[in-house]
């Protein structure tokens, strides 16, 4: 429980130097500010898997039973890859969303941190059912592994068509809510002719929200196929939220050029939906896992970044 409570004030800590220190700076970002704040959370989360291993070194004597503090570090960064290669496709969608409001790079930041405040949440949530669904219901397993292949083929055959998804629910939520046509700075609600009416940043977020829930009923059933032991799963599913605001700003110009990590996401969402389909019979490697995972990114990103400027 100690270790449960200090971890959330830690990240709580983490969003609060989020907003008050990097929120002053969002008017004045540039691609090597947020390139160095990436930089930093990436390496946060790295540096972390240090305390994962001293917490499961400190557990395993107490229980022997518990994840070897090695195997604990292996999956805990498998698990981070899976949900940071996982939310490549979440950017673009916040890059759609933000382009069809207009939305200023300035107001942008605003939106994203209460949207990975809720992502926080929720996927806690959605972390604690998973974790329990999976330890009282063993054939879950089989579920979640054929959702993600079912998800894998999905996004690999998607067309521009789905890009028309957003617009769509943009608007169901005009016709549902009194948007005002003013942004009026970075409020969410304004008043006009005496009526209280919400701006398109709110509209923005609702979408910013639902849309990490569509993204996070992917990710977190792929977690699951790594470990189901909720600390890992947890840990760093937040350390892969939390650094998405930055990677997003980071990215923002040069999504494009990454389309080919479509193909290493397909990959990794394979791999995992095989992990649980044969989870009961099979069990890979820790070591593979990762190296699979982490191969599947590199050449993702190398083979963008070659085809970048065809001739």
């Amino acid at each position: 429980m100690i270790t449960w409570v200090a971890f959330v004030v830690f990240i709580l800590s983490l969003l609060v130097i989020d907003l008050v220190i990097l929120n002053r700076k969002a008017v004045s970002l540039t691609h090597r500010k947020t390139a160095i704040e990436t930089l930093i959370w990436i390496t946060v989360a790295g540096l972390f898997s240090l305390v994962v291993h001293w917490i499961y070194s400190e557990s395993l004597v107490s229980n022997p039973n518990n994840l070897h503090p090695t195997e604990a570090v292996l999956k805990y960064i498998t698990g981070y890859l899976i949900e940071l290669s996982l939310s490549v496709d979440n950017l673009f969608v916040m890059a759609m969303i933000f382009a069809s409001f207009n939305i200023p790079v300035k107001n942008q930041h605003k939106i994203l941190f209460y949207g990975i405040l809720g992502a926080i949440i929720f996927r806690g949530l959605m972390i604690w059912a998973g974790v329990l669904l999976i330890h009282k219901l063993s054939w879950i397993t089989y579920l979640f592994g054929t959702l993600l292949l079912y998800t894998a083929f999905r996004m690999l055959v998607k067309n521009e068509e789905s890009g028309e998804q957003p617009s769509k629910f943009k608007n169901y939520l005009y016709k549902k809510f009194r948007v005002s046509k003013n942004h009026d700075g970075q409020k969410f609600f304004t008043i006009e002719n005496g009526i209280k009416m919400v701006t398109p940043l709110f509209i923005a977020l609702i979408m910013i929200e639902l849309t990490d829930l569509l993204f996070a009923v992917d990710s977190i059933p792929a977690i699951l196929a790594i470990t189901t032991d909720p600390f890992i799963v947890f840990s760093s599913n937040m350390f892969a939220v939390l650094g998405l605001r930055s990677m997003y700003f980071f990215l923002a110009n040069m999504l494009e050029q990454f389309k080919y990590l479509k193909y290493s996401v397909f990959a990794i969402l394979v791999f995992v939906s095989l992990k649980l389909l044969t989870i009961h019979f099979y069990k890979f490697p820790e070591w593979f896992s990762l190296s699979f995972i982490g191969l599947s990114l590199l050449l993702g990103i190398l083979v963008s970044l070659l085809h970048k400027n065809p001739s």
